[in-house]
């Protein structure tokens, strides 16, 4: 996870086994955070992180740039409609996977 200055903050919940394990492999849409846009990442301020609120599996940081844990995110999109900054993109997994990731 990432250490911004601040250090790593989580949501209240940890994914993991016994939430299913690493359902990552599910997703078709992969959301992709524009530091760019991020509030947190361009104010260089603990701001925002709707992204981390209303994220239903607590896979993304409360860090100044957020990170999301690939592993376990499923791709619903929550983060990106719920982003007042449009900062989040969801992008097909294909066009990673066809990269090597």
């Amino acid at each position: 996870m990432g250490n911004g200055k601040y250090g790593s903050v989580k949501s209240h919940s940890d994914p993991g086994p016994g939430d299913g394990g690493k359902t990552g492999l599910w997703r078709v849409l992969r959301p992709v955070i524009d530091l760019e846009k991020c509030i947190p990442a361009k104010t260089d301020k603990m701001a925002c992180f709707n992204c981390w609120v209303y994220c239903p599996d607590g896979v993304i940081t409360k860090t100044i740039q957020p990170v999301i844990d690939y592993e376990y995110c499923k791709g619903c999109g929550i983060c990106a409609e719920e982003c007042p900054a449009k900062a989040i993109t969801m992008i097909e997994e294909s066009d990673f996977k066809n990269e090597g990731e």
